[in-house]
């Protein structure tokens, strides 16, 4: 990390994020502009602007500055999420509703991510991405359940390759509104709905695409009723879900296209509920070829209170 270092701007014309980045080459682009935003970097003695082009001649100070080598996963022993499943390879863990799978930042802390980093430091340098700390998929922060970390390079890179070829089976349990009489699949491809400052799926055939490299994602889930609860207006009915693609929302969305809506998942239609956290969704299990043994494996937590009615 860089702090309490000042430079002297050589040239005029270029963005104060570059001078940072020529000045510091440890320094990711991003980081530099983070740093400018956050009021991290003055220029002559005053609060840096957004975007801001130099003369050259100016004195830039630096408060403090992240360097590529700080960004990853910080150690947060608070953070409680039960371990069903440990061994040389492999954790995996109950996520609770409401916690996040891994943070945005690493000056963010409260993630699952930053209680593995915790508890096994040996996944924090693992993942194809900064600050994964060996996650091997994700779920949404409002979703409950199964999270999976590799403890290994290897184990990553052999499970990671099972989620990229969709032979890794993912089933949840989803309680809808009303009562489902017969289950189906939902098939089609996803794209980031436009026009909303947040993040919502929609299908491609009618949505129009967030942005116009957006490439539409193939998603396909299969549903069937369990179980039925209530009466009326109350109705609902447990969902055995499975799915073999992993598309951001993707059951959120592709149940809400079926008219079967989540309880509790306002984002998709449904109504919220009074001392409801999080929607009613739990990734209940996976079963996949172990990384070590190359035999099928099954891991699987429990199923939350509320699907039993």
């Amino acid at each position: 990390m860089v702090k309490g270092v000042s430079f002297k701007v050589a040239r005029g014309g270029i963005r104060l994020d570059a001078a940072l980045v020529a000045a510091f080459p440890s320094v990711p682009r991003a980081f530099a502009r983070e740093a400018v935003a956050s009021g991290l970097v003055t220029v002559d003695g005053r609060h840096a602007r957004k975007g801001e082009r130099l003369a050259g001649g100016e004195t830039v100070f630096v408060k403090e500055l992240l360097e590529a080598g700080d960004n990853v996963v910080q150690p947060d022993p608070s953070v409680d999420a039960p371990c069903v499943f440990e061994d040389p390879s492999l954790l995996a863990f109950d996520k609770p509703a409401g916690m996040k799978v891994q943070p945005l930042s690493c000056r963010e802390k409260g993630t699952l991510a930053n209680g593995v980093a915790a508890r096994w430091p040996e996944c924090i340098p693992l993942g194809d991405r900064p600050l994964m700390a060996g996650a091997l998929h994700r779920i949404d922060a409002g979703t409950s359940g199964l999270v999976m970390v590799a403890r290994t390079a290897e184990a990553f890179a052999a499970v990671r390759s099972q989620f990229a070829s969709h032979s890794v089976e993912k089933r949840y349990l989803a309680l809808v509104g009303g009562r489902v009489a017969e289950g189906g699949k939902v098939e089609c491809d996803l794209v980031h709905e436009a026009g909303l400052p947040f993040c919502r799926m929609a299908d491609a055939r009618t949505a129009r695409p967030a942005s116009r490299r957006e490439r539409p994602m193939p998603a396909v889930t299969s549903y069937r009723p369990i179980a039925c609860f209530g009466e009326g207006g109350k109705a609902r009915t447990l969902l055995d879900v499975v799915i073999f693609t992993g598309v951001t929302h993707q059951i959120r969305a592709q149940l809400a296209m079926a008219g079967l809506h989540i309880v509790n998942d306002t984002l998709y239609g449904a109504h919220a509920e009074d001392g409801v956290l999080g929607h009613r969704l739990h990734a209940l299990s996976a079963t996949f070829m172990h990384p070590a043994t190359g035999k099928k494996t099954t891991i699987a937590t429990p199923a939350p209170e509320w699907a039993n009615g």
